[in-house]
């Protein structure tokens, strides 16, 4: 099979992997950074590399669920005791958790905000299709955190930024099930023209 059928058939093969059956080992240090390397050529307008990489495992995936409390009981300060047990838990499904966010460069002359962010969103998507190339499981999650003020400002972040969501990496406890895909001419139209 010739290198260019080999990224075809990887990229076509792609699975998500939930969050809880990823477990330990995660990458180290070395191997995330090699995972985080292959965003660098992902489309960037203007050059300007909008995304940043939060890394978080360890005892600061707990630090992760407090934040994620905090900003539901601001969402709702009358919250029952399931729903708050719920989010805590989210961050610990997985043993690394890299929060994927776009440093927004605003008033930018050539590339506008929606632009910053779908290259942030390519670069997510190199890691997604990275991770399992090296071996590893990974799903990118959002949900409500994904898109919330307290959550973005606990991780770094500023107003004027936005979050793409959070990759959940580690080892699959078991290999991702076959997922038929369909047809992709479903999805294609000529366009005649105005």
């Amino acid at each position: 099979m010739s290198n260019k059928s080999v990224v075809l058939s990887h990229i076509s093969e792609r699975r998500s992997v939930k969050a809880d059956m990823l477990i330990e080992p995660a990458p180290d240090d070395a191997q995330l950074t090699a995972l985080l390397q292959t965003c660098m050529s992902a489309p960037d307008h203007g050059a300007i590399r909008p995304w940043r990489f939060k890394v978080i495992r360890g005892d600061d995936r707990h630090k992760l669920s407090d934040l994620f409390e905090t900003a539901l009981r601001k969402r709702d300060p009358a919250v029952d005791d399931q729903t708050v047990a719920t989010i805590r838990s989210k961050p610990l499904r997985s043993p690394l958790i890299v929060a994927v966010g776009v440093d927004v460069m605003e008033n930018h002359p050539k590339v506008p905000v929606e632009e910053q962010l779908v290259a942030a969103a390519c670069a997510t998507q190199n890691l997604l299709l990275a991770a399992p190339a090296a071996g590893w499981g990974a799903i990118l999650l959002t949900g409500w955190p994904a898109f919330d003020e307290t959550v973005r400002a606990g991780l770094g972040f500023q107003p004027k930024d936005k979050l793409v969501g959070f990759v959940y990496l580690g080892t699959p406890s078991e290999a991702p099930r076959p997922m038929a895909r369909p047809d992709v001419s479903a999805f294609i139209e000529n366009w005649p023209g105005a």
